[in-house]
């Protein structure tokens, strides 16, 4: 008898595949999806459920994949959750890394004094 096949770990964090140098720099955002979302992830980390609640959206990955492509990482750390049916089950909730929060702050600075973003 043979062993079942193994299973990939799951990827949670997107590959983008961008460069490392493109990523370095937040390009900044206009966006008010993306301002309220920034907003609510320098408070604290948030699942997706209520970051689409926050920002306004229907589709939290893909504005956190917009952020992504405008120079942020926004991880995703999976969590053990139980949910109101008694289930566990893996929610993703998305944070701001320390880069990202200087990256941000840069930015608000830039933004604040005129500077060009």
């Amino acid at each position: 008898m043979t062993a079942p096949p193994k299973k990939k770990p799951q990827t949670v964090a997107a590959d983008t595949g961008l460069s490392k140098e493109h990523k370095a720099k937040f390009t900044g955002t206009d966006n008010p999806r993306h301002l309220r979302a920034i907003a609510a992830l320098l408070r604290r980390p948030m699942p997706r459920e209520n970051l689409d609640t926050v920002a306004g959206c229907s589709n939290g990955p893909e504005l956190v994949a917009e952020l992504r492509r405008r120079g942020l990482e926004v991880p995703c750390e999976r969590i053990n959750f139980v949910d109101r049916d008694g289930f566990i089950c893996r929610p993703g909730v998305y944070f701001l890394t320390e880069p990202d929060r200087r990256k941000v702050h840069q930015w608000q600075a830039k933004r604040k004094q005129g500077g060009t973003v």
